[in-house]
């Protein structure tokens, strides 16, 4: 029999208060500089927040700081000793100038308190649940989400004694109806993969709060440009940097945002797994995230033009794509994201999985390859892929048909997209 429960975590047994009697109050950050720009949209932040201009010397933008230690000072022994360790600068992968700049830009996007950098965004997905979870916890999760978290999930959490349900991402009575007493969060991914089911986010939120769980949300398809996970009361947000937010393929990377309460429970657990972005990879996911916001405009502008085309060409069986009316949820795709429905595709061609294997090698603009999220169009079939790792049941159970293909779409000129693949059909089924 399940129940709301209040304020289980704020309370010990003895009702003395946990969080609420500590005196120190925490500030938002780390950072170098406060330059959050929260007045700001998205493309000046994208541009101006978090960069550290340095006063002595004048150089405009963040330098590599390229060591991996630093100078101990009377700050740093206090910071210690009081638990503020990642507050001040003592060894890269506590923090490194760096990596606060970058993690400041992008709580800035994310309209974070605090945000960490991560060497990979699996690296940030374990971190995250490790630090949050405890001996005997529970989690509820999609069915459909990335296979490296779905094997993490399912193989990795029962040695720890903790165990996880797996649910449709879409109905609400059914994650309602996973969550047990030892339940502790609500995993998801906001935009799934490879079909593009949406995530009632504030109804989930809701649930989250009737049970007073922790909501965690993976955001890497859609990003904290077409929709600030945060503000719509999730408690942390998660998103592979190798994706949008890098946009670039030249980089591996995660990230995750939320109250600096949270953030800093995660922290620790980031030094045990030793998971932190190294300070290269810092400055060009700082640099890459200048352009950020005028990236994801044409990626979600040519996403919904090739959707459309893909739509309306006689040998596309079914186009997936939350901007179009044929989505089973366009009506929460409108509401839920304004507008901003992503540079993801998945579409199934007549002819099953051998026809769209020869689709891919007849198409000269899109790159045959994983990931997404780059300037350059990337297209791949989800089966031999990203849900690998799943048996063909499995695949089929989520609604991974044969000819299924998903498509990342860059920033090309869209003429040239739809002409590329206008032509590579022609061959085909000539």
């Amino acid at each position: 029999m399940k129940k709301s429960y209040q304020n289980i975590e704020d309370k010990r047994k003895d009702g003395s208060v946990w969080f609420n009697d500590l005196k120190r109050k925490r500030e938002s950050g780390p950072k170098l500089q406060h330059k959050r720009y929260t007045e700001f949209g998205d493309s000046t932040k994208s541009v101006h927040a978090g960069q550290y201009d340095d006063q002595k010397t004048g150089a405009l933008g963040t330098p590599i700081f390229q060591c991996s230690t630093f100078y101990l000072s009377e700050a740093s022994y206090e910071a210690i000793e009081e638990g503020r360790g990642r507050d001040e600068m003592i060894y890269t992968r506590y923090g490194n100038p760096s990596q606060w700049s970058v993690q400041e830009k992008i709580s800035s996007l994310e309209n974070a308190e605090s945000s960490i950098v991560f060497s990979s965004g699996m690296a940030a997905i374990s971190s995250t649940l490790l630090a949050i979870l405890d001996k005997g916890s529970h989690v509820v999760s999609s069915r459909d989400i990335y296979g490296g978290t779905y094997n993490f999930l399912y193989e990795d959490l029962d040695r720890y004694g903790m165990s996880v349900t797996f649910t449709s991402p879409t109905s609400i009575d059914e994650i309602e109806a996973a969550i047990q007493e030892n339940t502790k969060v609500l995993y998801f991914e906001a935009l799934t993969n490879p079909l593009l089911k949406i995530v009632p986010i504030e109804r989930l939120v809701a649930l989250g709060k009737k049970y007073n769980l922790r909501v965690i949300i993976d955001n890497t398809f859609l990003t904290p440009y077409n929709i600030k996970m945060l503000d719509l009361g999730v408690d942390l947000v998660i998103n592979s940097a190798t994706k949008y937010l890098n946009g670039h393929s030249d980089l591996i990377g995660g990230t995750v945002s939320g109250s600096r309460k949270l953030v800093d429970r995660i922290w620790p657990q980031l030094l045990k797994n030793g998971g932190s972005m190294d300070p290269h990879a810092c400055f060009l996911l700082e640099r890459s995230l200048k352009t950020f916001a005028l990236r994801m405009r044409t990626h979600n502008s040519n996403a919904l033009d090739l959707a459309t085309y893909l739509e309306n060409h006689p040998k596309i069986k079914k186009v997936y794509y939350p901007g179009l009316a044929s989505h089973e949820q366009h009506e929460l795709a409108t509401t839920q994201l304004k507008g901003k429905y992503s540079g993801m595709i998945s579409f199934e061609i007549e002819g099953g999985d051998a026809i769209a294997h020869t689709l891919l090698k007849t198409l000269k603009l899109p790159k045959e390859a994983t990931s997404l999220g780059g300037v350059e169009s990337l297209i791949s079939l989800p089966y031999n892929t990203s849900q690998a790792s799943l048996t063909k049941e499995q695949q089929k159970a989520i609604g991974i048909n044969d000819g299924l293909i998903r498509l990342s779409v860059g920033v090309e000129d869209i003429a040239d997209l739809i002409f590329d693949i206008e032509q590579a059909l022609i061959k085909i089924f000539k």
